[in-house]
């Protein structure tokens, strides 16, 4: 078992907002596993924590790129991480991110875009290399995505903008039809400022991981037990909740949040029927700056004490 260290009780605190005694007791009960007791104190009615929360956070920015052509529409958004935010506002940085995202409507993947050239015929990974020289800051082109629609359009959003198609979180929508182009590229926008805002986990049920949706069984299972109901009424409590779960987190299944009358799945049916031809959305890509990565936390007084050390 995992030693139930203070520090780990206190991620755990910070992570669902629970009391330290109980956050205690929940690692104790399930050897130190952090999701495990997560889901403890959830099945306890002690958290409301739907999954574990992302902290840290690199800096940087997102970029997006789009292109329309005879061959349709092509969109690309990514990431380049920096150490600081002021870098973000650079003029340098902010071209290099662009020209990444350009980059990124022509291949798929971090290395394939590293590897591609500028519009100046400078290799990108040469390009990034060479800008950390000038500014004196570590970068990482981290991730990238993109999509390809021959008849239809892709909506793009970008969140917290420093400029035009630079923010902290980019969004792309990818929607197949054979209407208006620019009419389903504003439909397409609309849903990526949505889902820039409710960040759902998958494009339909059928998307959804399963694993995900068993933990959210699991937990609503427990609940409705302790609740003292009989198995039949347990069970329908059950699938009331896990419809409740799909309506939170399938972006099809979710309401609008321009029009909470209107679920997605409404929006996009109605869409094709005001243009006279079916409307798919294909799928779509939300990067957040910096989700998922550790954030290096500098301890100030020990970097003093280790400089004087010596003196």
């Amino acid at each position: 078992m995992a030693e139930i260290t203070a520090a780990l009780v206190k991620d755990l605190r910070e992570k669902t907002g629970v009391g330290m005694m109980d956050c205690k007791k929940a690692l104790q009960e399930n050897a130190g596993d952090m999701e495990a007791s997560i889901d403890w104190l959830r099945a306890k009615g002690l958290s409301k924590a739907a999954k574990k929360a992302d902290r840290a956070a690199a800096e940087g920015i997102v970029a997006i790129a789009v292109r329309k052509d005879g061959a349709g529409m092509t969109a690309a958004v990514i990431e380049l991480n920096a150490e600081t935010d002021f870098v973000a506002r650079n003029e340098l940085f902010q071209n290099a991110a662009k020209a990444c995202a350009r980059a990124a409507l022509d291949v798929d993947g971090v290395d394939a875009i590293s590897a591609a050239k500028t519009a100046d015929g400078e290799v990108i990974g040469d390009m990034v290399t060479h800008l950390i020289a000038t500014i004196g800051e570590n970068m990482l082109l981290r991730r990238s995505a993109r999509f390809v629609v021959v008849q239809g359009a892709v909506g793009a959003y970008t969140h917290n903008a420093v400029a035009p198609d630079l923010g902290k979180i980019g969004v792309l929508v990818a929607l197949e039809g054979a209407g208006d182009q620019a009419t389903l590229q504003e439909l397409g926008r609309k849903i990526a400022m949505h889902v820039a805002a409710t960040n759902p986990l998958s494009l339909s049920t059928d998307d959804l991981d399963q694993a995900a949706v068993e933990r959210e069984r699991a937990v609503f299972t427990e609940q409705a037990l302790a609740s003292g109901k009989p198995e039949g009424v347990v069970e329908k409590m059950v699938e009331g909740r896990i419809r409740k779960f799909y309506e939170e987190v399938v972006l099809l299944k979710q309401a609008f949040v321009m029009n909470p009358d209107q679920t997605i799945e409404q929006l996009v049916e109605a869409a094709g029927k005001e243009l006279g031809s079916p409307v798919k959305v294909q799928g779509f890509v939300r990067l957040a700056l910096g989700e998922g990565v550790e954030k290096k936390q500098d301890d100030f007084a020990a970097e003093v004490a280790s400089m004087t050390s010596g003196n």
